[in-house]
């Protein structure tokens, strides 16, 4: 029997200590029906790796000392899975493909093939078909994505449950990146202040479509089948259908922007909603910490919300540098230092107490009645006390676009 190395390594070894940490796992009563097929890396803690309904079928791999799986977790269903420091919540299931540096709440779900990457948050019971690219992409509860679908740099909300949600039809895209090579292109569908109340009209975008980010749409749009969306729509309840672009064949070279301040306007919006939802994070989530969403959970939640700010800062300052380099003078540009210092300080925005204060005392009314059901309490709020959560986060968006737009004004 040949006995190789790697590097020094001897790989016998390895696998040795791959197999003993799955007998470990094994012996806690983690269900793995083909032991010999799984590899799971040394740095993984395993006391984070739940025992109870926890299934790892065949060809998974795990890694990444920050991994998590909670209680009801199963991978690899449909495929193999390879997942590396994601945190995967109750009752997800991750029926196969590659998941890195994501967040998975309660039941949420991912078909064959997908590729989830950093900054990715699926809360509760979001879920995505076979063969979906995500990265820097958050889905609210309950909104589900089809197949074959790309849908990078976007946020996503809408709907009330299982039965009326926000979706994406199977074969859409997300066009994030510009022939002048720069990605400040996240799209806001829907938005935080009122996304997170799950009382908003859902949004449906038809397969066979895409959109051209950055783009900002209302709750209520319905997009249909094969188009492809390039203009804002903020007016709510609306069926936009054809597609906008025209034929045509002119001379064209990178370095031509137009729209300028309409693109860092959005990313601005953008970004304040992520700020807002930063809050919601640590004000809102925080009121559920328990067993079922233990404080691991929304530490990745709030790292990830930080890693997508952090994006959206690199994104817009990689556009104002180049439509300066190709002429388009910019105060962002020339301002990007103060840019940089008003974001960073947004980070810790609170929004008005005034308005926090009371929503956070109507939250711990329903959860001394409801208990730690983080659906169940926000869908039972009263009208007024959602409408009250609402402003407080909108004034977070509201201040962070406002007071960076009066700081730059040449």
């Amino acid at each position: 029997m040949f006995n190789f190395s790697i590097q020094g390594t001897n790989v016998g070894e390895l696998k040795g200590q791959v197999m003993r940490v799955v007998e470990r796992l094994l012996h806690r009563g983690v269900r793995i029906p083909n032991p010999g097929s799984v590899e799971i890396g040394s740095e993984v803690d395993i006391e984070r790796i739940a025992v109870e309904g926890v299934t790892i079928h065949a060809g998974c791999r795990i890694s990444g000392k920050n991994t998590l799986i909670l209680p009801g977790a199963r991978l690899g269903q449909e495929g193999p899975v390879s997942i590396e420091n994601c945190l995967v919540g109750p009752f997800v299931e991750l029926r196969g493909g590659f998941f890195r540096e994501a967040v998975f709440l309660a039941r949420a779900s991912c078909g064959p093939g997908s590729h989830v990457r950093e900054g990715t948050i699926l809360e509760e019971e979001a879920s995505i078909a076979h063969t979906v690219g995500l990265k820097q992409t958050i889905l609210f509860p309950f909104v589900t994505l089809g197949s074959l679908i790309n849908f990078c740099d976007c946020f996503m909300a809408g709907g009330t449950d299982r039965k009326n949600h926000s979706e994406v039809g199977s074969s859409y895209i997300h066009f994030n990146f510009t022939p002048n090579q720069d990605k400040a292109t996240p799209s806001l569908i829907g938005d935080v202040p009122r996304g997170v109340m799950l009382n908003q009209r859902p949004i449906f975008l038809g397969g066979q479509g895409g959109m051209v980010g950055p783009i900002r749409l209302n709750y209520g749009i319905t997009s249909a089948a094969g188009t492809i969306l390039r203009k804002d729509e903020l007016r709510p309840n609306r069926l936009i259908f054809g597609s906008s672009g025209k034929e045509g064949n002119i001379e064209f070279r990178p370095g031509r922007f137009s729209g300028t301040n309409r693109l860092i306007r959005n990313n601005l919006i953008y970004i304040g909603n992520l700020l807002a939802l930063r809050q919601w994070y640590s004000h809102v989530r925080f009121l559920f910490v328990g067993e079922s969403f233990p404080d691991a959970l929304l530490s990745g939640l709030l790292l990830n919300v930080r890693m997508a700010i952090d994006e959206r800062k690199k994104r817009l300052k990689d556009l104002v540098d180049k439509a300066a380099v190709y002429g388009e003078p910019s105060v962002f540009s020339e301002k990007w230092q103060l840019v940089e210092q008003i974001l960073g300080q947004h980070l810790e925005l609170q929004g008005n107490d005034r308005l926090r204060e009371p929503f956070l005392n109507a939250i711990l009314k329903k959860i001394e009645s409801a208990g730690k059901n983080y659906l169940a309490v926000i869908k039972g709020l009263e009208a007024g006390d959602a409408q009250l959560g609402t402003a407080w986060l909108q004034g977070i968006v509201d201040e962070t676009v406002e007071t960076t737009l009066f700081e730059l004004q040449p």
